[in-house]
């Protein structure tokens, strides 16, 4: 049987990821491209947004088997790059936007728990925190199709872009195969990668 912390932390998973991918779509939206707001992907309700396997199958996995981290997504929000305004750097902001928001929700929470607020529910929030910590970690990673691929092209100076932009496209034709790298990037590091996790989010809450 599924405890309630357990349930929680699936839950704190789902919202977590969804804010991730809404934050992509209005970033768009703000930059050109309505693609998201036409399919009714900007919003909170969970439903548009569930991926079976990313948010709630494999977040289940985990929690149950105590894994020393924790992670998931939720379906991707649809854009359109031709639509964005033209620039080097229009991509990479939706890109980057998913993880913003996470940290923003990190700090947010370090905040809260710093201030003293809900002294009793210090444990909930620093959970927040090394969720929304292990998301933007996550979706960093440069390895297509998560966003620090997009990220790194823009950043990469342009006599590097150009070879790893072509990597990055053939990657993105076999989204599988680039999510079975990450995945097995991840469980071979995974003590190494929980602990930066929460080293990390210990410094975002002074704990």
């Amino acid at each position: 049987m599924i405890g309630l912390d357990a349930i929680f932390l699936i839950v704190i998973i789902i919202f977590s990821a969804i804010i991730h991918e809404v934050m992509h779509g209005v970033a768009a939206d703000k930059l050109g491209d309505p693609t998201a707001r036409y399919a009714g992907r900007l919003t909170l309700n969970p439903i548009p947004h569930l991926d079976m396997f990313g948010s709630i199958i494999l977040p289940l996995v985990l929690v149950l088997s105590h894994s020393s981290f924790f992670f998931g997504w939720a379906k991707p929000v649809p854009y359109n790059p031709y639509n964005l305004r033209p620039g080097r750097f229009s991509e990479a902001i939706v890109a980057g936007a998913g993880p913003a928001s996470n940290i923003v929700i990190a700090l947010i929470g370090g905040l809260i728990i710093r201030s003293g607020l809900l002294p009793t529910g210090n444990d909930i929030v620093f959970l927040i925190v090394v969720v929304n910590v292990m998301l933007c970690i996550f979706n960093l990673i440069p390895v297509p199709p998560l966003d620090g691929s997009k990220v790194l092209a823009a950043l990469l100076p342009r006599a590097l872009s150009g070879s790893y932009e072509g990597w990055r496209a053939r990657m993105e034709m076999n989204p599988f195969l680039g999510i079975g790298i990450v995945l097995l990037i991840v469980f071979l590091a995974g003590g190494a990668f929980g602990n930066l996790i929460y080293a990390l989010a210990s410094a975002i809450a002074g704990v």
